[in-house]
């Protein structure tokens, strides 16, 4: 489908441009209104697609790329891409018009879009892809690239701990990621999601199952920060507020939560998933928002308000999976609708976490400070930022009018109906998914009330902020009153949502279930006094009455102290590992090229000997060898002559020498062996080499003997015989090893294979084509780099004024 092939490269070739672009451009023009058309463009053409993905169409491309790998390039636009396709787009396009406001055109503008292009075309890929390789690529792709948004301002510490901790932690659950997609493959045959899916009844079977489903969840935990990988989502915060608003409210964190709900039909009936996905959710959800509470800054408080509001969306995908566990059923839909209300509230999060990250960006580009110890007061002189505020933080605490509030009642929905279910022997502990979710809603509406009250009610204090407090500019609030605006609309038109793009979602998700529209309850805003409503009202009472004693029982987090965290144990654990790698890398490289060797020459030796002994790979036969004439004799006699005087040679113009008798005698032997083409390029090469070493060991000092103890002359003697040794039974024992077909035969086909007539050209030219294609890349990265440092050169002029 081409659209969707616009979708993932236009964000690609734009950012490879806009170097260029930022050459010629005007400075006093702002780049962002440039790379503004990209995300509008995208989201337009997706959205065109709506009425067709509501009908129950989805759209397919492939491109073979490695078919002999069955790694294909493959996209899928279906119910559950397309959410994630137009929030990446929709609100990619509200974050590219604020961040043109927020940042100065005297930032490095050219880097800064071309890494949000770069992460914007990468999760775009791992929506769209269907195949686990092709997925797994852009997933790595979006660490690199949020490691560069993250580190934007890398002059600051923060913010390079911050984008390495993130990449760290990212980084090794996408690793981990691979390894459970590779079990799916060997369970499955296919890296096809959909293929893996419509075979979902012999894959769960397999005995790679259980540690494929493991080790997909580790990858998706990571990304989407739940417990206990969230440390790193607050330390991201060090980024701009441009890219927090991006990354950490509609997509980085939302990638995990992705995987999850489209790998629900292959492991959403498992013991093991529920569990999971529904109890980390849980524990995640109280864990940030009880932090969230503590918080000083506002950008650290949304950070774990967003771990809080993930862990919830985590959760409900868990509870959900119960109905893969029962099938289609009119009993089982009652849980079904835990899913739909985890789609909802995903949509839900992106607008008003979007339109509170952009809030505080305004304080902080306005009054200065972030810290809710130096702000109250600002809703008199910032009465459009107050009311951005109220809507997303009541939203967010799940009060109506705002569709926070119908998301949340759905989720309490869920955690009560599935106190009835027995099939997982959760009967005795089934009360604690609406009690943690309750409590964890508590904490959640004090420090919503937290972000609006302290930061605009109550007393001024202007001595306390760095600058006079104001208004923010026209441009810099459209983003964030666009997204309020939907937060209002979507609470009074929420079935529009419901149908048009929540419900093909829910296809996705249960694809064997007949009906998706089946799954999709209608939405109300009232649904009269029943027990949700009851939570709320509770949720509010002693929300209120904790925020108004916050003062009394906030010491109570001193229990809590930093030298127990994790973010402690995540530092002494990379400490720990920094220290030990040090240790060991000061022990053997000692700067001495002799010991590289022997490290080199032992491993050698051990590994391949080992292995070629414990294998008993050592077989001669020499009955069918040709017999040794004389002259071959001679050559060996004069190259062994060679190799041995060398060692006792005194001079360097003498080793330059033998070693070229060494390299002239090998050249005859290719001669005796027919191999003319072998023997003309080893005589130039050797004929140049010597030559050239010649030249340079003219002008070196005179060689010095070395002054070595018998002992380590006689390891070295030993090591070398060895690595000879070796050497020399490898090569007999493969002239001599039967046991599997000779490689060659397969390149005696080399005309019809390759429509080469020479096997020697085609061999380097087609069938090393891969080889010589890496060869030349890092030939050119060498190139790059060496451009690179010439051009980093410092100035004469710089110079000067640095002394």
């Amino acid at each position: 489908m081409v659209t969707v092939l616009i979708a993932i490269f236009l964000p690609f070739v734009c950012a490879a441009l806009i170097p260029l672009l930022y050459r010629r451009l005007r400075r006093p023009i702002h780049l962002g209104w440039f790379v503004l058309s990209v995300p509008i463009i995208l989201f337009l053409l997706l959205a065109m697609h709506i009425p067709q993905i509501a009908a129950g169409k989805t759209f397919i491309y492939t491109y073979e790329w490695i078919p002999s790998f069955d790694i294909n390039f493959t996209t899928y636009l279906d119910g559950l891409s397309m959410i994630f396709g137009l929030l990446i787009t929709g609100v990619g396009s509200l974050v590219i018009l604020y961040s043109i406001f927020y940042l100065s055109t005297k930032e490095s503008l050219h880097h800064f879009y071309c890494y949000l292009l770069l992460f914007m075309g990468a999760m775009l890929g791992v929506v769209f892809s269907d195949n686990l390789m092709v997925l797994y690529t852009f997933w790595e792709l979006t660490s690199v690239s949020s490691f560069l948004l993250i580190a934007f301002w890398h002059h600051r510490k923060a913010s390079r701990a911050g984008a390495r901790k993130a990449m760290t932690i990212t980084v090794f659950g996408g690793l981990s990621m691979l390894a459970g997609f590779l079990m799916l493959y060997v369970a499955s045959g296919t890296f096809s999601i959909r293929a893996i899916i419509a075979d979902v009844a012999t894959v769960s079977e397999h005995t790679l199952f259980l540690p494929a489903l493991f080790l997909v969840l580790l990858g998706a935990f990571t990304k989407s920060a739940q417990f206990p990988f969230h440390i790193w989502l607050p330390d991201a915060m060090e980024a701009p507020t441009p890219v927090s608003a991006y990354l950490h409210s509609a997509t980085m964190v939302k990638a995990g939560i992705y995987l999850v709900a489209r790998f629900s039909p292959v492991f959403g009936g498992e013991l093991l998933w529920f569990w999971l996905v529904s109890g980390i959710g849980l524990v995640t959800l109280f864990w940030g928002s009880f932090n969230a509470v503590r918080q000083t800054d506002l950008k650290a408080l949304l950070a774990y308000s967003t771990v809080s509001q993930l862990g919830l969306i985590m959760s409900l995908f868990g509870l959900g999976s119960v109905g893969h566990y029962f099938g289609y059923a009119e009993s089982s839909i009652i849980y079904t609708q835990a899913s739909f209300a985890a789609l909802f509230h995903l949509v839900n999060h992106s607008t008003f976490k979007g339109a509170l990250f952009m809030m505080v960006g305004i304080v902080d580009h306005e009054v200065g400070t972030r810290d809710i110890r130096r702000l109250g007061g600002l809703m008199a002189l910032m009465p459009i930022t107050f009311t951005i505020a109220v809507i997303g933080g009541l939203s967010m605490a799940g009060l109506p009018p705002f569709n926070g509030f119908l998301s949340k009642e759905m989720f309490f929905a869920a955690v009560i109906a599935i106190r009835d279910v027995e099939v997982f022997s959760i009967a005795d502990v089934g009360i604690l998914f609406p009690v943690v979710a309750w409590v964890a809603s508590i904490f959640t509406f004090v420090y919503s009330m937290i972000l609006i009250g302290k930061t605009f009610l109550g007393k001024l204090q202007p001595d306390k902020m760095d600058k006079k407090p104001h208004e923010a500019p026209i441009g810099m609030l459209i983003s964030p009153l666009v997204l309020c605006t939907l937060v209002v609309g979507i609470f009074f038109f929420p079935n529009i949502l419901g149908h048009y793009i929540l419900e093909p979602a829910m296809a996705s998700i249960y694809p064997t279930f007949p009906s998706a529209s089946e799954l999709t309850p209608h939405i109300y805003a009232w649904h009269g006094i029943n027990t949700e409503l009851l939570m709320t009202f509770g949720v509010v009472i002693v929300g209120v009455i904790l925020f108004i004693t916050l003062k009394r029982w906030k010491p109570v987090y001193r229990m809590f102290t930093q030298k127990y965290s994790f973010n402690a144990y995540y530092n002494s654990v990379i400490t720990f590992s920094e220290n030990s790698s040090a240790k060991l890398t000061n022990r053997y490289m000692t700067g001495n090229l002799t010991h590289y060797f022997v490290y080199i020459y032992v491993f050698f030796v051990a590994l391949i000997a080992g292995y070629f002994v414990w294998s008993d790979a050592f077989a001669f036969n020499f009955a069918k060898d040709s017999a040794v004439e004389s002259y071959e004799l001679i050559l060996i006699f004069v190259m062994m002559f060679a190799a041995v005087f060398m060692l006792f040679a005194k001079g360097r113009i003498t080793v330059v020498l033998l070693n070229g008798v060494l390299g002239y005698s090998i050249a005859f032997f290719f001669v005796i062996f027919r191999a003319p083409d072998l023997a003309l390029t080893q005589l130039v090469v050797e004929s140049i080499t010597t030559a050239l070493f010649l030249l340079c060991f003219k002008y070196l000092p005179a060689l010095m003997p070395e002054n070595s103890r018998k002992r380590v002359k006689w390891s070295n003697a030993m090591i070398s015989i060895f690595v000879g040794a070796t050497v020399t039974l490898i090569g007999l024992a493969v002239v001599h090893y039967d046991k599997f077909e000779p490689i060659s035969r397969y390149f005696n086909d080399a005309y019809e294979l390759a429509g080469g007539s020479n096997i020697v050209n085609t061999i380097l030219g087609d069938f090393r084509a891969f080889d010589t294609m890496l060869e030349v890349v890092v030939l050119l990265i060498a190139g790059l780099g060496v451009y690179t440092l010439i051009k980093l050169k410092p100035r004469k002029e710089e110079t000067n004024h640095e002394d």
